[in-house]
């Protein structure tokens, strides 16, 4: 029997819940320098059914030799010239911007390079990846069974946590006497970089009891941050405490938009969102948003038990921070919030732009 969970969105409403609260610089901002790395190799994907390269390319052939022969089974190029069972691939590791530590893992991309038709059921051999032509240090090793995220293109795949890494990536530049901070595209705004180098300098007011300004907006994306000298002894610890400040109200002065990475598995909104009042359904979920009813959540009936309460919202929309503390209260994972506010985003029922992974 379907079970149903009712929530009303108004639940929350009285309790002062604020979204934007605890939302830090670190989740909006890199240091400027700062920024993705892409590793890279070529391998061999074996164990495909006929849908390999042909062994008569030259290209395949000669690196399935040479392994077969590190394995310790020597065989001459002829010897491959019927096999259709491996494929030599591009894999690609794009490492994230905060960098790497050695024994981190990362997804990979495979993609075929020659006449392969498909790489499904395939294993990807050990695999060096390296900087590239101008860097060609192995940073990680990769390996593992193939996946195939999309069937309608069975030439490329990815393996989760596929690569690991043998050498550290660093990518945030040294911190000594100043950084630059810039905002994320989907975050920017002078009134936003503005706020911010306040926000910034308040904290530091607060904290080190000195009547200082560290923080200046130089334009829509990029703030300038000045590294006192009695901090400069211990520039990363400051560095550490910059990123904690809270942007709360810098988010508030921004138009309605809200913003989910599914990887990461954060959603940051910003302004007001609104949403109409809307019912949907997701897995064993039925979510009524209203801003009327309100109540509490009872664990015998898995369901809020809907009443008025004197003093509850009678307006036409709800806002978005109190359905997000009731999927939070619901211990919902933040990938299923996502498809349902994309669910809500494609109805028109969420009053804002949608953003997830960087598409619109």
């Amino acid at each position: 029997m379907r079970r149903w969970i009712v929530i009303y969105i108004a639940v929350l409403a009285l309790a002062g819940f604020d979204a934007h609260a605890n939302k830090t610089l670190l989740e909006i901002s890199r240091v400027k320098g700062q920024g993705a790395s892409v590793i890279h190799g070529l391998g061999l994907v074996i164990g495909l059914n006929g849908t390999g390269d042909s062994g008569s390319e030259l290209v395949m052939a000669r690196p399935l030799a040479e392994a077969l022969k590190r394995l310790g089974n020597p065989v001459t190029i002829d010897d491959l010239n019927s096999t259709k069972s491996v494929a030599v691939v591009l894999v690609t590791c794009q490492i994230p911007r905060e960098g790497g530590k050695i024994d981190d893992s990362f997804n990979i991309t495979i993609s075929t390079l020659n006449s392969a038709k498909s790489l499904e059921g395939g294993m990807l051999m050990i695999t060096p990846l390296t900087g590239g032509n101008t860097n060609p240090n192995v940073y990680a090793f990769s390996q593992g069974l193939v996946d195939l995220p999309d069937l309608e293109m069975p030439t490329v795949a990815r393996i989760e946590k596929g690569a690991q890494l043998v050498r550290d990536i660093n990518t945030t530049p040294s911190i000594s006497g100043a950084f630059d901070l810039i905002i994320d595209i989907n975050f920017s705004g002078f009134a936003a970089t503005s706020t911010i180098a306040s926000e910034i300098n308040q904290q530091y007011l607060l904290t080190a009891n000195r009547n200082q300004s560290i923080a200046v907006a130089v334009d829509s994306r990029t703030i300038h941050v000045t590294v006192p000298i009695t901090e400069r002894d211990h520039a990363l610890s400051f560095f550490g405490d910059i990123m904690q400040t809270d942007i709360s109200s810098a988010l508030r002065k921004l138009p309605a938009k809200v913003v989910c990475d599914t990887r990461a598995g954060i959603i940051v909104f910003t302004g007001d969102v609104q949403v109409s009042p809307a019912v949907i359904t997701h897995d064993d979920l039925r979510i009524t948003t209203s801003a009327a009813p309100i109540g509490q959540f009872d664990e015998t009936t898995s369901e809020f038990a809907a009443m008025y309460t004197q003093g509850a919202s009678e307006a036409n929309t709800s806002k978005l921070e109190d359905l997000i503390a009731a999927f939070d209260q619901l211990d919902i994972p933040v990938i299923e919030q996502i498809k349902i506010l994309e669910k809500l985003h494609e109805t028109g029922k969420l009053h804002a732009r949608l953003i997830v992974n960087g598409l619109e």
